[in-house]
Protein backbone atom coordinates (compact mmCIF):
# COMPACT_ATOMS: atom_id res chain seq x y z
CA UNK A 1 0.00 0.00 0.00
CA UNK A 2 2.76 2.56 0.26
CA UNK A 3 3.82 1.85 -2.73
CA UNK A 4 0.63 3.25 -3.81
CA UNK A 5 -0.36 6.02 -1.60
CA UNK A 6 3.23 7.56 -0.39
CA UNK A 7 3.11 11.02 -2.13
CA UNK A 8 0.04 10.22 -3.97
CA UNK A 9 -1.90 13.33 -5.29
CA UNK A 10 -5.28 13.73 -4.22
CA UNK A 11 -7.10 13.19 -7.38
CA UNK A 12 -5.60 9.38 -7.12
CA UNK A 13 -6.64 8.88 -3.77
CA UNK A 14 -10.18 9.95 -4.42
CA UNK A 15 -10.17 7.97 -7.09
CA UNK A 16 -9.42 5.29 -5.85
CA UNK A 17 -11.65 5.36 -2.83
CA UNK A 18 -14.19 5.48 -6.02
CA UNK A 19 -13.04 2.32 -7.28
CA UNK A 20 -12.79 0.63 -3.80
CA UNK A 21 -16.77 1.77 -3.18
CA UNK A 22 -17.81 0.61 -6.63
CA UNK A 23 -15.91 -2.86 -6.10
CA UNK A 24 -17.30 -3.33 -2.55
CA UNK A 25 -20.90 -2.31 -3.74
CA UNK A 26 -20.46 -6.04 -5.98
CA UNK A 27 -20.03 -7.88 -3.04
CA UNK A 28 -16.17 -8.26 -4.23
CA UNK A 29 -13.14 -8.29 -1.50
CA UNK A 30 -10.84 -5.27 -1.93
CA UNK A 31 -7.58 -5.86 0.22
CA UNK A 32 -4.30 -3.80 0.69
CA UNK A 33 -1.21 -5.28 2.06
CA UNK A 34 1.01 -3.60 4.27
CA UNK A 35 3.19 -3.83 7.25
CA UNK A 36 1.91 -0.37 8.84
CA UNK A 37 -1.83 0.01 8.45
CA UNK A 38 -1.05 3.90 8.32
CA UNK A 39 0.22 3.84 4.84
CA UNK A 40 -3.35 3.56 3.59
CA UNK A 41 -5.37 6.34 3.71
CA UNK A 42 -8.34 7.07 5.74
CA UNK A 43 -11.23 7.53 3.00
CA UNK A 44 -10.37 4.13 1.57
CA UNK A 45 -9.43 2.38 4.86
CA UNK A 46 -12.86 3.61 5.72
CA UNK A 47 -14.05 1.38 3.03
CA UNK A 48 -12.33 -2.13 3.50
CA UNK A 49 -15.05 -4.17 5.70
CA UNK A 50 -12.46 -7.21 5.94
CA UNK A 51 -9.56 -6.68 7.83
CA UNK A 52 -6.22 -9.00 8.62
CA UNK A 53 -3.94 -7.48 11.21
CA UNK A 54 -0.81 -9.50 12.03
CA UNK A 55 1.95 -8.63 14.95
CA UNK A 56 2.52 -4.59 15.23
CA UNK A 57 5.53 -4.35 17.53
CA UNK A 58 5.59 -1.11 19.87
CA UNK A 59 10.02 -0.11 20.03
CA UNK A 60 8.78 3.36 19.46
CA UNK A 61 6.24 6.26 21.20
CA UNK A 62 5.29 6.79 16.88
CA UNK A 63 4.56 2.72 16.88
CA UNK A 64 2.89 2.74 19.94
CA UNK A 65 0.69 5.51 18.81
CA UNK A 66 0.20 3.05 15.51
CA UNK A 67 -1.10 0.04 17.45
CA UNK A 68 -3.91 2.28 19.12
CA UNK A 69 -5.03 3.57 16.07
CA UNK A 70 -5.33 0.50 14.60
CA UNK A 71 -7.22 -1.38 17.42
CA UNK A 72 -9.69 1.59 17.24
CA UNK A 73 -10.36 0.38 13.22
CA UNK A 74 -11.69 -3.10 14.79
CA UNK A 75 -14.84 -3.72 16.16
CA UNK A 76 -14.31 -4.13 20.17
CA UNK A 77 -14.45 -7.86 21.27
CA UNK A 78 -15.66 -7.74 25.19
CA UNK A 79 -13.37 -11.06 25.87
CA UNK A 80 -10.44 -9.60 23.99
CA UNK A 81 -8.29 -6.60 24.99
CA UNK A 82 -7.37 -6.41 21.02
CA UNK A 83 -4.12 -3.58 21.77
CA UNK A 84 -2.52 -5.89 23.82
CA UNK A 85 -3.11 -8.83 21.76
CA UNK A 86 -1.16 -6.92 18.52
CA UNK A 87 1.71 -6.75 20.39
CA UNK A 88 1.67 -10.21 21.33
CA UNK A 89 0.31 -12.10 18.50
CA UNK A 90 3.12 -14.79 16.67
CA UNK A 91 3.98 -15.72 13.79
CA UNK A 92 0.97 -17.51 11.98
CA UNK A 93 -1.51 -15.15 14.35
CA UNK A 94 -3.54 -12.59 13.13
CA UNK A 95 -6.39 -10.27 14.62
CA UNK A 96 -9.52 -10.81 12.16
CA UNK A 97 -12.42 -8.95 11.39
CA UNK A 98 -14.70 -9.96 8.56
CA UNK A 99 -18.28 -8.82 7.05
CA UNK A 100 -21.11 -10.38 7.34
CA UNK A 101 -24.16 -11.74 5.26
CA UNK A 102 -25.52 -8.93 5.47
CA UNK A 103 -22.75 -6.79 5.79
CA UNK A 104 -21.81 -6.02 9.14
CA UNK A 105 -18.35 -6.76 10.62
CA UNK A 106 -17.61 -9.03 13.47
CA UNK A 107 -15.71 -8.55 16.11
CA UNK A 108 -12.19 -8.48 16.21
CA UNK A 109 -10.51 -11.70 17.46
CA UNK A 110 -7.45 -13.87 17.21
CA UNK A 111 -7.22 -16.42 14.65
CA UNK A 112 -4.35 -18.70 13.53
CA UNK A 113 -4.18 -18.06 9.71
CA UNK A 114 -3.80 -21.39 7.96
CA UNK A 115 -0.28 -21.50 5.18
CA UNK A 116 -1.47 -20.77 1.96
CA UNK A 117 -1.44 -24.21 -0.35
CA UNK A 118 0.31 -23.09 -3.89
CA UNK A 119 3.67 -24.22 -5.40
CA UNK A 120 5.91 -22.33 -8.32
CA UNK A 121 5.05 -23.20 -11.88
CA UNK A 122 2.28 -24.47 -13.81
CA UNK A 123 0.23 -27.19 -13.60
CA UNK A 124 0.63 -30.53 -15.31
CA UNK A 125 -1.36 -31.68 -18.08
CA UNK A 126 -3.85 -34.14 -16.11
CA UNK A 127 -4.61 -31.80 -13.37
CA UNK A 128 -5.23 -29.06 -16.06
CA UNK A 129 -7.17 -31.90 -17.65
CA UNK A 130 -9.03 -32.59 -14.15
CA UNK A 131 -10.04 -29.10 -13.63
CA UNK A 132 -11.48 -28.46 -16.97
CA UNK A 133 -14.04 -31.78 -16.80
CA UNK A 134 -15.07 -30.57 -13.33
CA UNK A 135 -15.77 -26.97 -14.49
CA UNK A 136 -19.09 -26.05 -15.96
CA UNK A 137 -17.67 -23.47 -18.67
CA UNK A 138 -14.57 -25.78 -18.90
CA UNK A 139 -15.02 -27.01 -22.52
CA UNK A 140 -17.28 -23.73 -23.08
CA UNK A 141 -14.94 -21.37 -25.28
CA UNK A 142 -13.45 -24.42 -27.38
CA UNK A 143 -15.59 -23.92 -30.22
CA UNK A 144 -14.68 -20.36 -32.27
CA UNK A 145 -17.72 -18.59 -33.40
CA UNK A 146 -17.60 -15.75 -35.77
CA UNK A 147 -20.35 -13.96 -35.28
CA UNK A 148 -21.29 -10.85 -37.62
CA UNK A 149 -20.16 -7.71 -36.02
CA UNK A 150 -21.74 -4.49 -35.92
CA UNK A 151 -18.99 -2.69 -38.46
CA UNK A 152 -19.00 -5.60 -41.19
CA UNK A 153 -23.37 -5.69 -40.96
CA UNK A 154 -22.97 -1.50 -41.77
CA UNK A 155 -20.33 -1.95 -44.36
CA UNK A 156 -22.25 -4.18 -46.62
CA UNK A 157 -25.76 -1.68 -46.30
CA UNK A 158 -23.21 0.55 -47.72
CA UNK A 159 -21.93 -1.43 -50.13
CA UNK A 160 -25.48 -1.77 -51.61
CA UNK A 161 -26.66 0.60 -54.40
CA UNK A 162 -28.82 2.67 -53.13
CA UNK A 163 -31.62 2.83 -55.92
CA UNK A 164 -31.53 5.74 -58.43
CA UNK A 165 -35.07 8.25 -58.98
CA UNK A 166 -36.71 7.82 -62.66
CA UNK A 167 -35.68 10.86 -64.74
CA UNK A 168 -37.71 12.95 -66.33
CA UNK A 169 -37.76 13.34 -69.58
CA UNK A 170 -37.70 16.18 -71.75
CA UNK A 171 -41.04 15.47 -73.90
CA UNK A 172 -42.94 14.89 -70.48
CA UNK A 173 -41.53 18.44 -69.03
CA UNK A 174 -42.43 19.82 -72.43
CA UNK A 175 -46.02 18.09 -71.95
CA UNK A 176 -46.54 19.15 -68.50
CA UNK A 177 -45.21 22.81 -69.94
CA UNK A 178 -47.84 22.90 -72.36
CA UNK A 179 -50.81 22.08 -70.30
CA UNK A 180 -50.09 23.89 -66.89
CA UNK A 181 -49.97 27.01 -70.19
CA UNK A 182 -52.87 26.01 -71.45
CA UNK A 183 -54.42 25.97 -67.86
CA UNK A 184 -52.63 29.71 -66.94
CA UNK A 185 -55.00 30.49 -69.80
CA UNK A 186 -58.18 29.43 -69.17
CA UNK A 187 -58.21 30.53 -65.77
CA UNK A 188 -57.43 34.50 -67.01
CA UNK A 189 -60.11 33.73 -69.80
CA UNK A 190 -62.50 32.93 -66.94
CA UNK A 191 -61.43 35.39 -64.58
CA UNK A 192 -61.62 38.31 -66.76
CA UNK A 193 -65.32 37.36 -68.37
CA UNK A 194 -66.79 36.89 -64.80
CA UNK A 195 -65.07 40.25 -63.67
CA UNK A 196 -67.05 41.70 -66.88
CA UNK A 197 -70.57 40.21 -65.82
CA UNK A 198 -70.09 41.38 -62.56
CA UNK A 199 -69.20 45.38 -63.71
CA UNK A 200 -71.66 44.82 -66.62
CA UNK A 201 -74.51 43.77 -63.15
CA UNK A 202 -73.61 46.27 -60.98
CA UNK A 203 -73.82 49.26 -63.07
CA UNK A 204 -76.82 48.15 -64.84
CA UNK A 205 -78.31 48.18 -61.61
CA UNK A 206 -77.28 51.52 -60.26
CA UNK A 207 -78.81 52.21 -63.97
CA UNK A 208 -82.30 50.80 -63.56
CA UNK A 209 -82.44 52.18 -59.92
CA UNK A 210 -81.87 56.06 -61.45
CA UNK A 211 -84.09 55.47 -64.31
CA UNK A 212 -87.11 54.41 -61.45
CA UNK A 213 -86.73 57.91 -59.29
Amino acid sequence: AHLLFDDAPKALINQTEQVVRLIRSKGVGVYFCTQNPTDVPEDVLGQLGNRVQHALRAYTPKDRKTIRATAQNFVPNPDLDIEASLTQMGVGEALCSTLRGKGTPTMADACLIAPPRSRMGPISSDERATIRAASPVGTRYDDTIDRVSAFEKLASRAAQKVPEAPKTTSRSRSRQSVWEAALKSAARTMATSLSKKLVRGIFGNLGSKRRGR
